[in-house]
């Protein structure tokens, strides 16, 4: 029995991460839309790194991006566009 529940915890661990940091393509078209936001009210100047990252993974569909940049816009003074 436990070696039963271990199994099912490894193989829960190893299923849920992907599953988990998944977007949906309205998910990417909305964190590409902040993305875009964010790029046009900072031109030029270098993002910090916290949002660089996140920049970057609104490129490549990663999950967690969309809640750093809707804070930084909204610390900004910016109003969120609406979600897709």
């Amino acid at each position: 029995m436990k070696g039963t529940l271990t199994f099912l915890a490894v193989g829960a661990s190893l299923v849920l991460p992907p599953a988990a940091s998944a977007q949906t393509p309205a998910d990417v078209a909305y964190c590409k839309k902040l993305s875009s936001v964010y790029r046009a009210y900072n031109e030029g100047n270098d993002p910090p790194t916290a949002i660089a990252t996140a920049l970057t993974k609104c490129n490549t569909g990663t999950a967690g991006a969309i809640p750093v940049l809707e804070k930084a816009l909204t610390d900004g003074g910016f109003k969120l566009p609406a979600k897709m």
